[in-house]
Parts: C-alpha cells; sequence; structure tokens
C-alpha cells in the first residue's frame, strides 16, 4: 500500500539576503505514518538523512539551511517514495516519478 500524502509545502523564508543559505521548510501531511524523510540534491538522495518530525497530528515539519540555487526533491514515507504534492514546478526522474524543483 503506497501512503497518500496530502497538502505539502516547501516554504522558502529568506533569513539574511546577504547570507548564501536560505532556511527551507519542508512540510507534508500524511495520515498513519511512522516516518517521513526528505531526499534530494541537497542529501545525496538518502533516505533517513533528512527526518521530519510530527507536530502534531499527521503533519510533519522539517526546516533545514540549504545554499541558494536549484535543488530537486522528494519525501520518503515509511520507506516508500512519494512524489510532493502541490509543488510549484516537476522535473521527471528515471524511476518513473516526479521529483519537486525549488529555486533558493
Amino acid at each position: 500500500m503506497t501512503p497518500q500524502a496530502g497538502q505539502a509545502e516547501t516554504k522558502l523564508k529568506a533569513t539574511d539576503t546577504q547570507s548564501p543559505e536560505r532556511k527551507v521548510r519542508f512540510e507534508l501531511d500524511v495520515p498513519k505514518a511512522r516516518s517521513v524523510s526528505v531526499v534530494g540534491t541537497f542529501n545525496n538522495w538518502t533516505p533517513g538523512a533528512t527526518r521530519l518530525v510530527l507536530i502534531g497530528g499527521t503533519k510533519w515539519l522539517r526546516e533545514i539551511f540549504l545554499p541558494r540555487g536549484r535543488l530537486e526533491y522528494r519525501f520518503v514515507v515509511d520507506g516508500k517514495w512519494v512524489d510532493p504534492p502541490n509543488a510549484k514546478a516537476y522535473v521527471p526522474n528515471p524511476h518513473g516519478g516526479q521529483n519537486a524543483v525549488a529555486e533558493i
């Protein structure tokens, strides 16, 4: 059974207009998930390297500082790779899914 993800958000927050990094907020609303992580070009697509924290009910959250530029990412929910819903842009990946794209 593939987890159903809903209402995902990637929020870019400028912490300092001169800084080479920006705070990026990853959010995912997933019913009955036991673990959620975000994977992407920023962590070498390593599941579990950047875990989200359950903040209540079904909502998971993680804020991290990332270098400016283009990044691609997906979520891993209970070991299953999940296409990010509601991203502003996507690119196909070689595994038949979609990577979300964000400009930081």
